[in-house]
């Protein structure tokens, strides 16, 4: 593609060579080895794209675009922005010739459920016959093809990259999980969005964001890019993500009236049962997934599958028969009475939801297993052994992911929350050992929590990543009971 065409749009100045050549690859990774790349200098958190252009240039780069002064030796053309990270964002649409614009867009984002929105929606739409993609925390995926994933969206070269491939693979519709990360760093700018869902917004990432002002408005970003903008109309800055609002806005609730409401939750162990209310007529909703966050995660299902055109009668249909996402209210049953849940809930609020979904249905105690990253957001950390705490019987504070830090310094933190609501507890820094007591204590009637992980399938210590995950720790045990 010719290098004024990949430009298409951007603010630039061209500091040195010209505009009359042909480009055949982007790249941000100067290692990568190219024929007419177009090397884009990124300023990260750990490393400077500007540091490696030489190398980019040994590489086979013919064009460098950077934002700082730098010299470039060679014979290149040299591209100047103020934003390298805006900038590659819509070189790469351009590139990729504007994929988007080819299908349903769906962004879902929110502290919690954006991974059980996009898995609901994607259902719902392939039982009506559309190809989906699927781009998320979990999985990346084309139609049945599972694709690798390393982080929840995306960088914005690699998402218009996907979603090329996307294209020439016909998908109808695309659903994905949008970070805040992503909207602060224009994973996704370029993009069209034809629905935004706002599922809620707690308490994470203020490590990066610092404060909750600052994280709801990195959220609120996709609300101006989208079409049509869903909004829990529950969740705390609802009012900020309907004013963020540029096309048609749309609202859903449980606790008080909205365009589409949920009223007579009757929340069972096997799933939920409620009442739509939409348009002055009721629909009876079953499905088999516990939990009142269920509820609000169909809800916003259901409004885009509606709006795309489906009858709502057989979005209701095909809602009995969903399935449930890996790791999220994964339920294992023992010969001996007691039921174990995985669970990826690792926010204060998470945790609060799965533990009040238990609640509705444990005819025993609650026995909480959990941690807390390392290397991320240390203030809701007490929060979380809080919450544990005051909503379960037994509290087993043990390792997350705890990366860079030591997991007693981590239990610790967590610690100055459980002892506000009770001086028993046990710390056990050792997540399989943790699990093992968990279930050892458990008696008929009980559940064990085992929250945080759910779907990894690795444990990120200090000295490199191992294999670990929850599910198989739990089926371990319980096969070997007698």
């Amino acid at each position: 593609m010719q290098l004024s065409n990949v430009l298409h749009g951007l603010d630039y100045k061209i500091k040195q060579g010209d505009l009359n050549i042909s480009i055949d690859e982007i790249i941000y990774d100067s290692r990568i080895k190219t024929n007419e790349g177009l090397f884009v200098a990124i300023k990260g958190f750990s490393s400077d794209g500007h540091k490696y252009i030489s190398s980019a240039i040994s590489n086979g780069a013919k064009v460098v675009v950077i934002q700082d002064d730098v010299e470039v030796e060679g014979d290149v053309t040299v591209i100047k922005v103020d934003d390298t990270r805006y900038t590659i964002a819509i070189l790469a649409r351009n590139f990729y010739n504007n994929p988007s614009q080819s299908f349903n867009l769906v962004g879902v984002t929110g502290t919690n459920g954006k991974t059980s929105t996009t898995f609901l929606l994607g259902q719902m739409l392939e039982a009506h016959k559309q190809k989906v993609g699927i781009i998320g925390t979990i999985e990346n995926r084309i139609g049945d093809k599972v694709l690798p994933t390393e982080r929840t969206t995306p960088e914005s070269l690699d998402l218009q990259k996907l979603f090329a491939q996307m294209n020439d693979e016909n998908v109808d519709s695309v659903v994905m999980e949008v970070s805040s990360h992503a909207l602060d760093l224009h994973r996704v700018t370029g993009c069209q969005f034809d629905f935004g869902i706002f599922t809620n917004l707690t308490q994470d990432h203020l490590d990066f964001h610092k404060d909750m002002e600052s994280y709801a408005h990195a959220k609120a970003k996709l609300f101006g890019m989208s079409k049509v903008s869903i909004i829990n109309k529950d969740a705390d800055f609802s009012e900020l993500m309907s004013q963020s609002a540029s096309g048609d806005l749309i609202t859903y609730a449980i606790d008080q009236e909205a365009d589409y409401q949920a009223i007579n939750l009757d929340i069972q162990a096997t799933g939920v049962n409620y009442t739509l209310l939409y348009n002055g007529n009721s629909y009876d909703v079953a499905v088999p997934i516990s939990g009142k966050f269920t509820v609000y995660n169909t809800l916003g299902a259901i409004v885009v599958a509606h709006k795309m055109g489906l009858d709502l009668e057989e979005i209701i249909q095909t809602l009995a028969t969903v399935k449930g996402v890996p790791g999220r209210i994964q339920s294992f049953n023992s010969k001996n009475g007691y039921s174990v849940i995985v669970d990826y809930a690792h926010t204060p609020d998470g945790l609060e939801n799965v533990l009040g979904a238990i609640e509705q249905f444990v005819k025993g105690k609650i026995i909480t297993v959990f941690g807390c990253g390392g290397d991320r957001d240390n203030k809701k950390r007490p929060l979380m052994g809080a919450v544990v705490a005051k909503n379960s019987d037994y509290t087993i504070i043990t390792s997350d992911n705890p990366r860079s830090e030591e997991p007693e310094s981590i239990i610790d933190q967590i610690e100055v929350g459980v002892k506000e609501h009770t001086q028993t507890y046990i710390r056990q820094s050792d997540r399989k050992k943790a699990i093992h007591q968990a279930m050892e204590m458990a008696k008929e009637g009980d559940v064990v929590l085992v929250a945080g992980k759910g779907h990894e399938t690795y444990q990120h210590l200090k000295d490199g990543i191992i294999h670990f995950d929850d599910s198989e720790v739990v089926k371990e045990f319980l096969e070997g009971e007698l």
